[in-house]
């Protein structure tokens, strides 16, 4: 009962920092304007680990690499820290690079958390109050994701339904790729580990 406890809390706690490291990353991807609260928020959580990991890993191609591995980090040490707190040893070798892989693929599916949340919001956005001060950066961060349907599906009676699309596009990923990799990588943790 305590070690659920104690996973909980220390799961909580780095996965609002790795979320805020990984929109940090995407932010600068795909340049979302950065004056605004949500964004600040990111920026404050994350500078204590990315500035310093930046004179170190420079960008490269305008990518905000020290953002993406910051973001790495904390969720290997997290996954590392509730494989311990469930008795799993990490001893081997092979056992840290499938964790190391395993966080990538979280990190994966993450991203597309933050493409379903972001889509939300901004639908939410445009239908309440499209002047909103995060109604640009909501945009920024859904542009790339919903123009490809856009250009393909006009806007029905005036409502444009490719939110939904991408809803169920980025569904489709998690439920097929994503859980694919995760199992896969949950299953040779498990016996390599041991």
């Amino acid at each position: 009962m305590l070690t659920q406890a104690i996973a909980f809390v220390v799961e909580a706690i780095f996965d609002l920092f790795i979320l805020s490291a990984l929109v940090r990353f995407w932010m600068q991807v795909l340049r979302a304007p950065a004056r605004n609260p949500l964004a600040q928020f990111t920026m404050a959580l994350t500078d204590f680990a990315v500035k310093p990991l930046r004179r170190v890993l420079p960008g490269f191609f305008n990518l905000d690499l020290a953002s993406l591995a910051v973001a790495w980090g904390a969720e290997v040490v997290l996954l590392a820290i509730l494989s311990l707190l469930q008795g799993v040893e990490l001893v081997s070798g092979t056992a840290i690079s499938v964790l190391m892989f395993l966080a990538l693929v979280k990190l994966f599916r993450l991203t597309v958390y933050i493409v379903m949340g972001a889509v939300l919001l901004q639908a939410l956005l445009s239908w309440v109050n499209p002047y909103h001060p995060v109604a640009p950066f909501f945009e920024a961060l859904t542009r790339p994701f919903l123009k490809p349907f856009q250009k393909a599906i006009p806007p029905i009676g005036g409502v444009d339904i490719t939110p939904v699309l991408v809803l169920i596009a980025c569904q489709l990923v998690l439920m097929l790729p994503v859980a694919w990799l995760e199992s896969e990588s949950l299953r040779m943790m498990a016996r390599y580990a041991l």
